[in-house]
C-alpha cells in the first residue's frame, strides 16, 4: 500500500511497481480486531507494556505458520529473522496502527489504482490464505490490464521469503520495461 500510495502521490521518481501478496481493497480482516487494540490511546499504551507482548510472544509460532502456510517458514527465516524485535512496544503499536489503518486507506486509494501508468507485476502465493488472491490479488490485475500477474503454486503470503529469485526476477523484469518505455519516451521527445 505504500508504494502505492507512493506511486500515486509522487509517480514522477516511481517509474515501475512490484507489488508482493498485497491487500488492494476493503474486506472484513480478523486480524483487525485482534491487533488494532494497542492502538487504541491509553488502553493501548497499557497493553503495549504488560499483557500484548506476553500475548504476542505466544501467538508468534502461529501467526508465523499462518503467514507462511501452506508452505513451512523456511529455514533461513526461522534462524535469522529477529522475532524479538516483533515483541517491543513501539513495534507492536505500529503493528497495531497498520492493522487499524489497513481498510480505511484501501478504501481511499482503490479510487485511484487506474491512476497507475508505469509498468506493474503483482506477485503473490497462489494459495495465500492472508490476502484472498482472487479479492485483492487478480481483482488489482483486472483493473490494471497492462499488468503482469504472477502467482506461485503452493505458496502463501510470505512470497518475498518464500521465493525470493521469483520476486528479484519480477523486479528486474518490470525494471526493464520501465528503462525501455522511458527511452522510448526520450525518443520520441522533441
Amino acid at each position: 500500500m505504500v508504494a502505492v500510495a507512493l506511486a500515486l502521490d509522487s509517480p514522477s521518481p516511481v517509474r515501475s511497481l512490484v507489488l508482493a501478496s498485497g491487500y488492494y481493497y476493503p474486506a472484513l480482516r480478523a486480524e483487525t480486531f485482534l491487533f488494532s487494540p494497542p492502538a487504541i490511546p491509553v488502553i493501548g499504551n497499557a497493553m503495549r507494556y504488560t499483557i500484548s507482548p506476553l500475548i504476542a510472544r505466544t501467538n508468534l509460532p502461529s501467526l508465523i505458520k499462518q503467514m507462511f502456510a501452506p508452505a513451512e517458514a523456511p529455514e533461513r527465516f526461522e534462524r535469522q529473522f529477529p522475532k524479538e524485535l516483533m515483541l517491543g512496544p513501539s513495534q507492536l503499536r505500529a503493528a497495531a496502527e497498520d492493522a487499524a489503518l489497513m481498510t480505511p486507506s484501501v478504501m481511499e486509494l482503490r479510487h485511484h489504482y487506474r491512476e497507475l501508468k508505469m509498468p506493474i507485476t503483482i506477485i503473490t502465493g497462489a494459495d495465500d490464505q492472508i490476502a484472498d488472491v482472487g479479492r485483492q490479488s487478480e481483482r488489482l490485475h483486472r483493473e490494471l490490464p497492462k499488468s503482469e500477474f504472477i502467482a506461485l503454486p503452493g505458496l502463501g503470503h510470505m512470497v518475498h521469503h518464500l521465493a525470493p529469485d521469483a520476486v528479484a526476477s519480477a523486479v528486474e523484469r518490470v525494471a526493464r520495461k520501465a528503462t525501455a518505455t522511458l527511452g522510448s519516451r526520450e525518443t520520441r521527445a522533441p
